[in-house]
């Protein structure tokens, strides 16, 4: 198992403090390229500030985001332009979705936070036929090829963080001011859980300590 020092933890610590960037949204890109070029409904689960949902109004005819956190729900509206089609909602994913069915569901650095098979049944009802889901989640770190990967990534984390600060300190963006919380399943857990919930779930590790996992309803 490949560990760092605390010393160099601490530096690492300090280093993004002041030049913090959203993992995240690294991601926002990728999640685009998974979908239709045009479609009617998007549905963003655990929104934040909002980037992704704006983001999809570039396809989607009407997206909504949903957060259970207020103040981040408030923070989105603040920054969206009036005539951009996204609503946000504050609003529980499990108890209070809304109905759809929508085209495509996104739901980024937020599972982890809920009851992970229901959160994917609760996906699966909502989504409409031939509908795709696309989720960025976290994995608790366990096995040697785990802490390998989350290793490599750090060279290439510190690279970015400077390139998108231009080598500046810098404040951290709204979007990375909402609560989080770690995840507790490891990758091997989510696999099994996901194809069982979604046959045909197509699951993969990725850089910056996330998997994704896209799933097309039939």
């Amino acid at each position: 198992m490949t560990t760092l020092s605390p010393r160099i933890l601490r530096a690492l610590d300090r280093f993004h403090a002041a030049h913090p960037w959203d993992h995240n949204a690294h991601y926002h890109r990728w999640i685009l390229r998974q979908l239709p070029r045009s479609f009617d409904s998007a549905l963003d689960v655990g929104c934040g500030s909002g980037d992704l949902a704006r983001l999809l109004t570039s396809r989607a005819r009407a997206v909504h985001g949903i957060d259970v956190d207020p103040a981040i729900v408030a923070r989105a509206r603040e920054l969206t332009p009036p005539a951009v089609p996204v609503t946000f909602t504050v609003a529980d994913a499990l108890r209070e979705m809304p109905p759809g069915p929508h085209d495509v569901i996104t739901c980024v650095a937020t599972i982890h936070h809920l009851p992970f098979s229901d959160a994917l049944t609760r996906f699966r009802q909502h989504l409409a036929p031939g509908g795709t889901l696309v989720v960025v989640g976290l994995a608790r770190a366990q096995s040697p090829g785990d802490h390998l990967l989350g290793a490599a990534a750090i060279p290439s984390n510190v690279a970015m963080a400077w390139i998108k600060n231009k080598g500046r300190n810098a404040p951290w963006p709204a979007s990375m001011t909402a609560p989080t919380r770690p995840a507790t399943m490891i990758f091997p857990d989510i696999v099994r859980e996901s194809r069982r919930v979604l046959p045909g779930a197509r699951l993969r590790r990725r850089l910056f300590w996330r998997y994704t996992l896209v799933w097309r309803r039939r």
